[in-house]
């Protein structure tokens, strides 16, 4: 199969479709959440994730397991988290049964940001997804992200 053969391009295409869609969307987000809440995507994304952990057995997210959630590396998620830190919004501290482990929760105050971005986060979300229907090239996508039962 060459480069050129229609299966391939198509595929190419719609890579190209949804990535388009995606950074769209992630603009779109990354804006509205800045300008009324001072937060990044990642943040935001960050906060939600550790913000449904729960205590007890099993609770807690390991690192890696926080990194693949807000698709980043493992040194990345740990500069994310330290600035959310620094700015009050996360508290670090050891596991209690392995001391290697360190666990990451949300505070008082990173539950109340999180819970006043989040109607902003949802409105922007549907902003963009209304935006992107527009557009021939995406409508299918964002017909396909609608279905999943994301918020729109």
């Amino acid at each position: 199969m060459s480069a050129t053969d229609p299966p391939l391009t198509a595929l190419a295409q719609g890579w190209c479709a949804l990535s388009l869609l995606h950074g769209r969307i992630e603009a779109h987000l990354e804006r509205a959440l800045q300008a009324k809440h001072g937060l990044s995507v990642r943040e935001y994304s960050l906060l939600d994730v550790l913000s449904r952990q729960h205590d007890g057995e099993g609770g807690h997210l390991q690192m890696k397991q926080v990194a693949d959630a807000v698709v980043l590396s493992q040194s990345a998620t740990t500069r994310l988290v330290t600035r959310l830190e620094d700015r009050g919004l996360l508290s670090r501290y050891l596991c209690p049964t392995d001391r290697r482990g360190i666990y990451t929760n949300v505070t008082e105050a990173g539950l109340k940001l999180l819970e006043e971005a989040r109607p902003t986060n949802n409105a922007a979300l549907r902003e963009a997804l209304a935006e992107a229907a527009n557009k021939p090239e995406l409508a299918p996508l964002v017909r396909v992200v609608e279905s999943l039962g994301v918020p729109a």
